[in-house]
């Protein structure tokens, strides 16, 4: 997914038809552009920005059950979700998967064990046996739980029960899956924003987008779209006309919800695990991340700017507080590296506050031709986008004037059916196919290419097998092998095979996704900003003007997103949040 590989799909997309264009470029909608590749469908994506640069690479890092959702009595979704975690972590991604132990705290009596521990009990018993199940748990007593969990303050907390979940990078998983769907024949062009739908005699026929890098507007016809946008579900339905009760039309009701992230030094908080504890009406996270701790999440309506979601003083103090609530040693706001919000996109209901809602998704057959789909959890997105292409599949039917069948048609039209099911269930994400051997041998990599063991590892875990590529580019060039930060296994050959394999196109694409430097270094990655462009630019054609301009849009946006996390509300947050213009046009 380089510039070449973009610059060709773009000419060959510009006027062209496709079966199926997948609107939104989160992990839902790379997961269904791979699913409808993977059955033999001609796809396109289009994304106004960056790949999973909303919700999806904003989340807690989490692939979990969801120990939260038994509480609702949601069964089924935890379930669908342990079952799709122990898949990622299988087969599917595990290069990009791993377990975590986590420790629930108990501040109240034997009632509280009892409860707490029937509830995890059922969470492992659900996550099943077997390689990859990671359902065992344990119960903890006051010392106990000090030996694994130092920092939490023996005063409130007395004892714990221990069990096991999966976590990710959010951001690199949902380039895996679009590297994998451009592997298996999908088109993927970020940078493309969807300004109209292509509506003729009543029906969504395809998608007219402009492209922010060149300026240009293409016209793309399809024989279904599939709105895949997220917080921004309304405005895309909103572009098909109303919908209309004889065609069985429906817009989709989406209710946007605030999370909100703080990253702390590992060595703040004295923990050998996760942690979580509940803070009704939601759960309080503190994740393990290399060498900080992801500390979330706020669950809070949000209808301001969708794009760039602000983090207000409120917001950050807010979740110090419900921390320091069971730490012996509080943390303060200058223990705070990194903060970053995103959006859920929660299926709107009659509840009054947002961390009420169920994360089941939805998907709605909003205009003749349009398909949408909200709602659900990360973990979940390749059930998703599985059920949101059987939906979009019936609309290619429909338009080719294929009607459902009867009797023995009906019989053959099932058997049909089944042999162009998703296989995305057996179908490894790039980087997983030679993971585990070259992780036998690391050591022999880390050797040939110069580099510490440490940051071997984390190659190997950021890109897989795809370690190949990034140690190609240092053979080539021994410069590349040097740290892109001093502190940080990034090094600077993954700024070039960001560019050429993984579609950045700018300085924050990098900093921001491809790493994670805008939140895990101190100064949100500002003193690297000249040579990771000059390193981009190398590869795009940048002339120093446009170096330039790119260090300054992403030291702006560095700037008014710490100016709006001083600020005490959302509408003040987010007005500081929006000094810093966008780089794409």
């Amino acid at each position: 997914m380089g510039p070449a590989q973009r610059a060709a799909w773009l000419d060959e997309l510009d006027g062209g038809r496709v079966d199926v264009v997948v609107v939104g470029g989160g992990i839902t909608g790379v997961g269904c552009a791979l699913d409808l590749a993977l059955r033999g469908n001609s796809v396109a994506l289009v994304e106004q920005r960056d790949l999973g640069s909303g919700t999806s690479s904003r989340s807690s890092k989490l692939i979990h059950g969801g120990l939260r959702y038994l509480q609702r009595l949601e069964f089924g979704l935890v379930r669908e979700s342990l079952t799709e975690r122990r898949l990622l972590l299988g087969s599917l991604a595990p290069h990009l998967v791993r377990t975590v132990q986590f420790l629930y705290p108990l501040r109240r009596g034997w009632r509280e064990r009892l409860y707490t521990g029937a509830g995890i009990l059922a969470y492992s018993l659900m996550a099943g046996r077997g390689t990859h199940a990671i359902g065992s748990h344990r119960h903890l007593f006051r010392r106990g739980t000090a030996r694994l969990a130092p920092a939490l303050d023996a005063n409130v907390v007395r004892g714990a029960i221990t069990y096991w979940d999966g976590q990710t990078d959010d951001a690199r998983l949902v380039i895996a899956v679009a590297r994998t769907a451009a592997e298996h024949g999908a088109r993927i062009l970020t940078s493309a924003r969807t300004q109209e739908l292509i509506v003729r005699d009543g029906r969504v026929c395809g998608v007219v987008a402009h492209c922010g890098e060149t300026g240009r507007t293409f016209r793309l016809e399809a024989d279904a779209v599939i709105n895949a946008t997220g917080v921004w579900t309304s405005q895309i339905e909103d572009l098909a006309g109303p919908p209309s009760a004889a065609d069985g039309t429906a817009r989709t009701n989406v209710r946007a919800s605030k999370g909100i992230h703080l990253l702390v030094p590992a060595e703040r908080i004295d923990l050998d695990c996760g942690l979580i504890v509940p803070m009704p009406p939601s759960v309080l996270f503190v994740v393990p991340w290399g060498d900080r701790w992801i500390i979330g999440t706020t669950d809070t309506d949000w209808d301001l700017d969708y794009a760039h979601p602000a983090a207000s003083s409120a917001d950050i103090d807010l979740l110090l507080e419900r921390l320091n609530g069971v730490l012996s040693e509080p943390l303060s706001r200058d223990d705070v590296t990194g903060v970053y919000a995103g959006l859920r996109p929660l299926v709107a209901g009659n509840a009054s506050e947002t961390a009420k809602l169920s994360r089941e998704h939805t998907v709605t057959r909003a205009a003749l031709g349009l398909v949408s789909v909200a709602g659900g959890k990360y973990t979940t997105y390749r059930v998703m986008a599985a059920d949101t292409v059987e939906a979009a599949l019936a609309e290619v039917d429909e338009a080719h004037g294929r009607k459902p069948a009867h009797g023995s048609a009906k019989r053959r039209r099932r058997r049909d059916a089944a042999s162009r099911r998703s296989a995305t269930i057996a179908t490894p994400l790039v980087g997983a196919a030679g993971y585990e051997e070259r992780r036998r041998r690391y050591d022999e990599i880390a050797a040939a290419a110069g580099l510490d063991r440490p940051t071997a590892m984390d190659l190997l875990e950021r890109h897989g097998d795809q370690i190949d590529e990034v140690v190609a580019l240092i053979a080539e060039r021994a410069d590349l092998a040097k740290p892109l930060a001093p502190g940080h296994t990034y090094v600077r050959a993954e700024v070039v095979h960001a560019v050429r394999a993984e579609a950045a196109l700018h300085l924050d694409d990098v900093l921001t996704r491809r790493t994670r430097l805008s939140v895990e270094s101190w100064d949100r990655g500002v003193a690297i900003a000249a040579d990771t462009a000059e390193l981009m630019g190398a590869e795009l054609g940048w002339s120093p003007e446009t170096v330039e301009r790119e260090i300054w849009h992403y030291s702006a946006r560095v700037e008014a997103e710490r100016d709006s996390q001083t600020r005490p509300d959302d509408h003040t947050a987010d007005a500081a949040r929006l000094g810093a213009p966008d780089i794409r046009r």
